[in-house]
């Protein structure tokens, strides 16, 4: 699907670059311009709250539903997702041992997440921040990095899962955020730092980074997810040195939940109804086969969406694309053989953008409020993904 203004006024309620959403409606007023720089739109989407103040003035304007509209999933006997009644504690501050660790990134990411995993409790409002050296990684974050501006790292709550003990964290740091500057010679970048962290801690066999992303050519649709065991960085600007130019990680163990993918697919019926009624289908499940650089989930090291000019030349190298999934595969390279089974379980917030003479920014600008009537729905599908792939 390729999406133009036509399908953003059927599907939101109005074309942004002719009627402007209210500037209540932003967190970040910077992005509320046509012409946003596009750092500014996509810290937009990783701070947007569709539960917060911005959120309702976005609601109110447009055909978007709330995740007061969530109608709870009809689980299999036995398999319900059951958040522990108050979190549990690892020592010192560190995160609890689990056997899967669930991570994802965005403020809407953590409302659908937790509504899914920790039934409940809500990821902004309930779970327990986590502070974990802190002050450690703080100091070689930039000064407006979102974890320097919450004074943690994240939050994270405990579940239960098909018998199995699962920790489930909204990140505060973030790849594209945390700083813009290669560390210095003999160090790591802060965000390869957490996430060998938080597998130490965890000791988990099984790590999943789950969230939003941009699909990549004409098929895909929104709620649409991506399996991949593959991670690849498309790295053009700051990260564009060795070793993350050019780097990929293939998990070389298989695909767990695929005997309960049919099962999700299930599922996902139960909110359908408030992805894009343009839809012309239900989602997919799609897992990138092994070797299949070419399909895997693409990390950039700058907001790049596909377009249908190909203007960030995304197409052939990747099925979506997002800004942070590879560092992962670079802790798990580093791990080798005591590494947990590492996954990218990635949905599609924002599909192929028709260029139709526009420039980048107003592309960007209406990708932006495809995101925010629809982060949090399709995130609900990547959630229920994660689930088959933690009862598998």
């Amino acid at each position: 699907m390729t999406v133009d203004r036509a399908w953003i006024e059927r599907n939101i309620g109005f074309d942004p670059l002719v009627h402007a959403a209210p500037a209540a409606s932003f967190t970040h007023i910077e992005a509320a311009r046509t012409k946003a720089k596009l750092e500014d739109t996509a810290r937009e989407r990783i701070d947007f709250d569709s539960e917060g103040p911005e959120g309702r003035s976005f609601l109110s304007f447009s055909k978007a539903t709330g995740l007061s509209r969530f109608t709870n999933i009809p689980w299999p006997p036995g398999l319900a997702p059951k958040a522990d009644a108050s979190a549990r504690k690892g020592p010192g501050g560190a995160l609890p041992k689990a056997d899967v660790l669930v991570v994802t990134w965005t403020v809407d990411e953590g409302h659908a997440l937790s509504r899914v995993l920790t039934p409940g409790k809500d990821s902004h409002n309930d779970y327990v921040p986590y502070k974990h050296n802190y002050a450690k990684f703080a100091a070689r974050m930039s000064r407006g990095a979102p974890a320097v501006e919450a004074k943690s790292l994240g939050a994270y709550w405990t579940a239960t899962i098909g018998g199995k003990k699962v920790v489930i964290l909204k990140s505060n740091s973030h790849l594209s955020q945390d700083t813009k500057r290669l560390p210095p010679a003999g160090q790591n970048l802060p965000n390869f730092d957490f996430w060998a962290q938080i597998i130490h801690e965890v000791g988990p066999s099984l790590v999943l980074t789950t969230g939003t992303a941009g699909g990549i050519g004409a098929g895909a649709e929104v709620g649409d997810v991506v399996v991949s065991p593959i991670f690849r960085f498309d790295c053009q600007k700051w990260l564009n040195h060795p070793p993350y130019a050019g780097f990929h990680y293939e998990n070389q163990k298989g695909v767990p939940g695929n005997a309960k993918f049919a099962v999700a697919k299930t599922l996902f019926k139960a909110n359908s109804g408030q992805l894009p009624s343009d839809n012309t289908r239900p989602p997919e499940i799609t897992t990138v086969p092994a070797r299949a650089l070419n399909e895997a989930v693409l990390t950039t090291d700058f907001f790049g969406f596909d377009t249908s000019s190909d203007f960030f030349h995304l197409q052939g190298l990747g099925t979506v694309s997002e800004m942070g999934d590879a560092i992962l595969g670079m802790v798990a390279q580093k791990m080798g053989g005591s590494a947990p089974s590492c996954f990218a379980v990635r949905n599609v917030s924002d599909p192929q953008i028709a260029s139709d003479h526009l420039s980048i920014e107003e592309q960007d600008h209406l990708a932006g409020h495809i995101y925010k009537a629809y982060g949090r729905w399709s995130s609900v599908c990547s959630a229920i993904v994660c689930w088959a792939m933690i009862v598998a």
